[in-house]
């Protein structure tokens, strides 16, 4: 009997992916998120690692959580041996030691003064081991996935969170022309109607219209909960009116004390933290504190350090965009006029708070108004965190623009708040809103159409 000669093909079943660093800080949880499939890291991710466990940002949370991962798979094995991740038929995780290749040297293409080439390096001496399986490396970095391509490796983005099509994300309102006049005089009336009216095949909970019949229109959400067409009227919060219909829906689904909830996606100008602030001052009795908070994006993460002052006067700057906001709403007032001094007031007693979103960790949140600008430079796992720690009574808020992405690893499909836009779209007390009408002034409005 001849002996089986063993095939040089791969195994399209069979892989080994290599993450980096960019990765880790993106998601501290990615290893655990490879199926049945071998994940392998560089020594050198560890060591970048190292440069971020210390601080109080979120990538400093997620480079400590994964080190201390890594300590508690590897107490009795070594990590430069391959261990089981869950079971002996799970995927195996290990770190590569030394990478030393007989082909291709990236290090001699690229140079040896960056991490970035010793990870390719890693990435072709476990494709020269591991013959039957494709290996793969997987990083957040597009320049990294670009040299390794250059080099014959397969590289991929790493996919967990990402919303593929971005063009059909929810937007949150809707707008019908040619309904029936009948539906929208009832809603004038009677404020409310049956949504099977509106004659669509699938309804979105916390779903906004525009309904048109000729000159004819009117506003409107569909209430999952109790299965309603409701009439939105028109609402003011603390002296700021809604300008056009987008701001209105965002204003109710801010009012609304059943929804717990809210996302507000729109380019700069459309009025997103102004109306979330507004509405939040508006209910201040409802709730204990009102947080306003932002992620501090320097250009590196030692850029503090670098300025000037206390502690204070270096994020200052960083928070300065949501004090105007807070100015602008106290300008509607007379010095004299009690609300004017009602939000002095509140500022002073820290009955409104406006810092870092890092000096909002650990804090309860209970019975809390809470707005997050900027959310879209958060990567979904932030926002997952900050979210479950919502206690009773609370509301969040996450306003944005998806296409302005100020960190290196996000783009508008892995972002936070696209992520959060789309997993919690038909949720009842969830509701989000588009704002494409830019309502700061005309000269801004050509500076986003036309620049």
């Amino acid at each position: 009997m001849a002996k089986k000669v063993k095939s040089n093909k791969k195994d399209p079943e069979r892989k080994v992916f290599v993450i980096d660093t960019s990765v880790i800080l993106y998601d501290s949880n990615a290893i655990k998120n490879f199926q049945e499939h071998d994940v392998a890291i560089p020594i050198q991710v560890l060591e970048e690692l190292d440069e971020f466990k210390k601080g109080n940002e979120t990538v400093n949370f997620e480079a400590r959580a994964f080190i201390r991962f890594v300590d508690s798979i590897s107490k009795e094995k070594l990590i430069s041996d391959w261990i089981p991740l869950n079971g002996p038929d799970s995927g195996q995780f290990k770190v590569v030691l030394h990478s030393q290749t007989t082909g291709t040297d990236a290090e001699g293409v690229f140079g040896d003064s960056k991490y970035d080439n010793k990870i390719l390096n890693c990435a072709i001496q476990l494709q020269e081991e591991n013959k039957d399986k494709n290996v793969i490396l997987v990083s957040k970095d597009i320049c990294l996935r670009l040299k390794a391509k250059a080099l014959n490796i397969h590289a991929e983005d790493y996919e967990t969170g990402k919303v593929k099509d971005v063009q059909a994300l929810h937007q949150g309102q809707v707008l019908m022309t040619g309904v029936d006049e009948k539906l929208i005089d009832n809603l004038y009336q009677t404020g409310i109607d049956d949504p099977s009216l509106l004659k669509l095949e699938t309804l979105t909970a916390n779903q906004y219209f525009i309904l048109k019949h000729r000159r004819k229109s009117v506003l409107a959400r569909y209430n999952k909960e109790d299965a309603l067409l409701e009439r939105v009227p028109d609402i003011e919060a603390f002296g700021i009116k809604a300008l056009n219909a987008e701001q209105n829906f965002a204003l109710q689904a801010l009012m609304d004390p059943s929804i717990k909830l809210v996302t507000i996606q729109g380019m700069a100008g459309t009025g997103k933290t102004l109306l979330a602030i507004a509405a939040a001052i508006e209910q201040r009795t409802a709730y204990r504190q009102i947080f306003v908070s932002r992620p501090v994006i320097p250009l590196s993460n030692k850029d503090l350090g670098y300025l000037p002052g206390d502690i204070k006067s270096k994020l200052d700057p960083y928070m300065q965009s949501l004090w105007d906001n807070l100015g602008f709403i106290k300008s509607q007032f007379q010095v004299t006029d009690k609300n004017h001094k009602r939000i002095e007031a509140m500022v002073e007693s820290e009955k409104i708070a406006i810092s870092p979103l890092a000096y909002i960790r650990g804090r309860s949140l209970v019975k809390i108004f809470f707005i997050i600008d900027e959310a879209q430079n958060l990567t979904p796992h932030e926002v997952k965190t900050i979210i479950s720690r919502a206690g009773d009574d609370t509301k969040i808020v996450l306003t944005g623009d998806i296409h302005q992405i100020d960190t290196p690893y996000l783009d508008s499909q892995s972002n936070g708040l696209t992520y959060l836009i789309d997993r919690v779209k038909d949720h009842p007390i969830a509701a989000h809103i588009t704002l494409q009408k830019g309502e700061r002034s005309e000269l801004a409005n050509i500076a986003n159409e036309y620049l």
